[in-house]
């Protein structure tokens, strides 16, 4: 069997009567990273949960496989970075990182210096961006076989945008990434395709005239 094929189309999403999603495609398959970009407010980070489940708009159609799903992340196909913190405070990270590691990056993972200082314990223990590193480290090594970054480059130091870019590359070989980032230089480093958000609909991108076209950035750089 090939590789399998996540579909998003014609979501349609409103809020207090503002249209903020309405003309959306998006599909991603098992070996490759979607960058999605858009300005702030364009509704990036709405998409990515309704792919997921958490957010349910007035019209959606995902598929894996052009089999219809409701919630990605209750058959855990689907893993979701988020911009907020989402790992549980009270338990230690070991008993948190085996269930969640894909087996096939468990070395890769439990060999991570940010799992060996903590992994024994709590994630109220750690740091903010100690504790941001280790959460997208444990989303992108997930079982899942599609995997939403929700700007995983913000708040980390250069070094770190530069390994998270490595193990993104690394795990799209099995896995579909999507991944969205202010930090527009990052995805168009990461990405094997662009997909832009603007007035509401998704628009591919084939270089990055065409973003200045759209009018997301005033000049290439």
């Amino acid at each position: 069997m090939g590789p399998h094929i996540l579909k998003t189309d014609s979501v349609h999403l409103e809020f207090d009567g503002r249209k903020i999603l309405q003309d959306i495609y998006i599909d991603c398959r098992q070996g490759e990273v979607v960058g999605l970009l858009g300005r702030n407010g364009c509704g990036k980070s709405s998409l990515l949960r309704i792919m997921f489940g958490s957010l349910k708009p007035s019209y959606k159609h995902i598929s894996i496989n052009d089999i219809p799903i409701l919630k990605g992340y209750h058959k855990g196909r689907i893993a979701y970075l988020p911009q907020h913190t989402y790992l549980p405070q009270n338990i230690k990270l070991k008993n948190l990182a085996q269930p969640i590691i894909d087996p096939q990056f468990w070395a890769d993972f439990s060999n991570h210096p940010i799992y060996q200082k903590y992994y024994d314990q709590k994630a109220d223990q750690l740091s903010g961006g100690e504790l941001r590193q280790l959460e997208t480290l444990m989303c992108i090594y997930s079982r899942a076989d599609f995997i939403l970054l929700d700007e995983p480059f913000t708040h980390v130091s250069p070094i770190q945008t530069e390994m998270f870019k490595e193990i993104i590359g690394r795990c799209a070989k099995i896995k579909g990434i999507i991944v969205t980032d202010h930090q527009y230089y990052n995805i168009l480093d990461v990405a094997d395709r662009i997909i832009l958000i603007a007035d509401g609909s998704t628009k591919p991108i084939n270089n990055s005239d065409d973003l200045v076209r759209y009018g997301y950035i005033n000049h290439v750089i």
